[in-house]
């Protein structure tokens, strides 16, 4: 088996059986291509059948001289997946990677904006710009709702179920929840569907695509974070910021103000509860809130 077969019918595998999304899968891909290209400069004649632990290691402590700890763990999880899809196909009998030991990095706690930050952020875009209206209305929604970046790409007219106050999002693994959104963010989308999106000519394929480009096709998510980086640097803020910082602002404003946890779990489309803990990085002034508020013993 060649390496470009086996990582080929992998990322179909990823994509048909899994249901990752193709940047998952690319960043897949990327670490599998980072292995192919260290046997190769090392002329290591070893296949994706016969390669072995000291070998794989070999290539561990090359990519570490190079990468901090976070991304090293990051890659050593996306080989060992390989790997496990190599011996569920029944191609290997083990996994060269079991007992490889990733890094120890801790839980990475989230920046998040506060809500005189995110006001500041709204009101310096430049609604006098052709398109400032719709940046507008894509913070508010990324706010209001807690979206993925690629959710928020990808949303569709016929995702907005104004009348019943939510959206329908496709998350990751094409699973789908219901968001309820707030009324000034379906305001702000309505007045850009209305009086923005209605002078763009869709390209075909994006007809029912929420947010588009000048030339009618959907948003790219360096777009999204150009926006955002602009903005930022338009109001001083002294913060690294991304999409993902709304999302992370959106749920840990909800927490602060008395959101039940399991609410934001489902809101942010979370398989495991661990997550959204880490996500909202619950600080011990809430905790200590909640335990006076409803323990029978306060």
């Amino acid at each position: 088996m060649k390496w470009k077969n086996a990582i080929k019918d992998y990322q179909l595998y990823l994509k048909i059986e899994r249901g990752l999304s193709q940047n998952t899968i690319d960043s897949y891909s990327r670490d599998l291509e980072k292995l192919t290209l260290f046997l190769v400069e090392n002329k290591i004649n070893s296949t994706p059948i016969s390669i072995h632990e000291e070998i794989i290691q070999q290539f561990i402590y090359d990519v570490a001289k190079k990468i901090n700890p976070r991304s090293q763990a990051r890659i050593i999880s996306g080989l060992r997946s390989f790997f496990d899809y190599l011996v569920f196909e029944d191609y290997r009998d083990s996994n060269p990677t079991d007992l490889l030991e990733a890094p120890k990095i801790g839980r990475k706690l989230p920046d998040t904006l506060s809500e005189d930050e995110i006001n500041k952020l709204i009101s310096a875009v430049d609604l006098s710009h052709p398109q400032g209206e719709r940046n507008r209305t894509i913070i508010e929604t990324m706010y209001s709702c807690g979206l993925r970046v690629s959710e928020l790409t990808t949303l569709k007219i016929s995702d907005l179920f104004f009348d019943e106050g939510f959206i329908k999002v496709t998350g990751k693994g094409n699973k789908e929840r219901y968001i309820p959104i707030h009324l000034n963010a379906q305001k702000y989308i309505t007045i850009y569907i209305n009086e923005i999106r209605n002078h763009i000519k869709p390209i075909k394929g994006f007809e029912d695509t929420l947010f588009l480009n000048r030339r009618g096709k959907e948003l790219t998510r360096q777009m999204i974070f150009t926006i955002l980086k602009d903005l930022a640097t338009k109001i001083d803020l002294n913060k690294k910021i991304s999409p993902h910082t709304l999302r992370h602002s959106f749920a840990t404003h909800l927490l602060k103000n008395g959101a039940d946890l399991r609410a934001i779990q489902q809101m942010l489309g979370h398989e495991s509860i661990t997550t959204t803990e880490v996500y909202v990085h619950l600080d011990k002034s809430y905790l200590k809130e909640v335990v006076e508020a409803y323990h029978p013993r306060k």
